[in-house]
């Protein structure tokens, strides 16, 4: 009997140790994706070196009934040229993200640097809203990026955020030196809230997002790109691209490129090695790192060619 009952410890024992191997592993899972958002195993390096200082800065939103907060990235030498105007870029951040996250993940600020002195891009006043809604950041849904039952992100973005910045900072006023952009459902929502604001907006990007939302058509740029007059279809310059490993999103990208080539709006798309996912050189934060240059590029292009006219 002794023996029977040192052996059933013995059981006991190993059952516990799997089972708290389990709870270990299942915690630690739980952290790293629902509190930690899932990083990057191999993040693209921030330069300390490049000039640029990133701020985060609040505005009383109407819209949301809150104060909320921005990301800024003054061009260089804004404030020794106090009689220069900007133009003006917006970053949309995709799931589980907020303003933060271009610097924090993406390393914007090597790039911008980059643009700059290459002349790629002319110098520019860059924001990163913080585009969570009401039910604020998860790895379980996509932000809002319209007006809706959890919030008016829409607005706060489309119109309240283009005043505060009009307001605080020295940019130049016509649509055509402001650009709209994101990744994953920051694409979506560039093109989501731009679309309905061209009197704010004339540029947009979108990496590896898509185009139609399970909200519905009125908040899906696939269909709402077909109800927009001729005169609005010529102001559109749009750049796109998508991921290969990322199907259905590339997929959802090709097929608004050739709705906008049917409306003959003026558009760019790409398809790139990688996509979503959290280790390597062509995927997750790295594959959006790489491609801003791409579509901060051709934003710079527009810049420029508007500037010509």
């Amino acid at each position: 009997m002794p023996y029977i009952l040192t052996k059933n410890r013995k059981i006991t024992r190993i059952f516990m140790g799997i089972f708290g191997a389990i709870a270990i592993l299942i915690g630690g899972g739980y952290y790293y994706v629902f509190v930690l958002g899932a990083p990057q195993f191999d993040p693209p390096q921030e330069e300390d070196n490049t000039g640029l200082k990133f701020k985060l800065e609040t505005f009383n939103s109407q819209a949301m009934g809150t104060v909320r907060n921005y990301g800024l990235i003054l061009p260089p030498g804004y404030s020794k040229n106090p009689q220069k105007r900007y133009p003006v870029i917006f970053l949309l951040h995709g799931g589980h993200d907020d303003a933060r996250a271009y610097v924090d993940k993406y390393a914007i600020l090597n790039i911008l640097s980059d643009l700059y002195k290459s002349k790629k891009l002319p110098p520019s006043i860059v924001i990163t809203p913080d585009g969570n809604d009401n039910r604020g950041s998860s790895p379980l849904y996509d932000p809002d990026y319209f007006d809706g039952t959890n919030g008016k992100i829409g607005t706060l973005i489309g119109s309240e955020l283009v005043q505060t910045v009009k307001s605080r900072y020295r940019t130049l006023e016509a649509p055509q030196f402001w650009a709209l952009g994101g990744l994953s459902s920051g694409g979506w929502g560039a093109l989501n809230i731009g679309l309905r604001y061209l009197n704010n907006f004339n540029i947009f990007f979108s990496h590896s997002g898509y185009f139609t939302d399970n909200s519905g058509p009125q908040n899906s740029p696939q269909k709402f790109v077909q109800q927009l007059s001729p005169e609005d279809r010529k102001r559109l310059h749009i750049y796109l691209d998508a991921g290969m490993n990322d199907t259905e999103l590339l997929a959802s990208t090709k097929s608004f490129h050739q709705t906008l080539n049917q409306l003959g709006i003026k558009n760019v798309f790409y398809q790139f090695p990688g996509g979503h996912g959290l280790s390597g050189a062509d995927i997750g934060w790295n594959y959006f790192h790489k491609h801003l240059r791409d579509s901060l590029t051709y934003v710079g292009e527009q810049f420029n060619n508007s500037k010509s006219k």
